[in-house]
């Protein structure tokens, strides 16, 4: 596990360091074929859009943004949480977009970024969490989390080079007590 990382909240997108990392980032993940919403090839601006358009649900604190940062600040991983849901259901929560930069995986840094999202979501009231994934690694790593399957939907999005792809949904409970150390 990386112990040079540090997980950071941002509590605005207005920082253009931050927009190009996280942009950075995703065009990294969609190149190296994750199934995150986004086609090949992703474009500097079209990533550096998808981030702008989520500032107003960070800066409102609807959405949660994770970010994990190496000591010179080069963002290697993000996760978010979706807090905003329907009235009846104020104890949910969505995680998305769990990127790790294909340089930083294999060292535990998604499970980092899992836990500090987990204890955000906790520490905001959420006592159950929804996600889903089209990636068997990023399967493995919530299951070995305490993650539960609730299904798999065949053929429910494309992925980033075309092709249709299934996605398993997947829910946690999670104590609304927890709080995290530091974020």
């Amino acid at each position: 596990m990386q112990t040079d990382i540090q997980i950071h909240r941002a509590s605005s997108l207005a920082d253009p360091a931050l927009l190009a990392g996280l942009s950075e980032l995703l065009a990294d993940c969609v190149a190296g074929g994750a199934s995150v919403s986004f086609m090949q090839p992703l474009t500097q601006a079209r990533a550096e859009t998808f981030w702008r358009s989520l500032a107003g649900g960070v800066a409102a604190g609807e959405r949660i943004l994770l970010t994990a940062q190496d000591r010179s600040g080069m963002i290697l991983g993000t996760v978010q949480v979706l807090l905003s849901q329907p009235e009846n259901q104020p104890h949910r929560a969505e995680v998305v977009k769990l990127l790790v930069h294909r340089k930083a995986r294999k060292q535990g840094l998604g499970e980092q970024l899992m836990i500090a999202v987990e204890q955000a979501a906790a520490s905001a009231g959420k006592s159950m969490l929804v996600l889903d994934t089209a990636s068997d690694s990023a399967e493995r790593l919530y299951k070995r989390l305490g993650w539960q399957v609730s299904g798999v939907i065949p053929d429910y999005a494309l992925l980033p080079q075309g092709g249709l792809c299934a996605t398993t949904i997947f829910y946690k409970r999670i104590s609304a007590d927890s709080r995290p150390a530091s974020i």
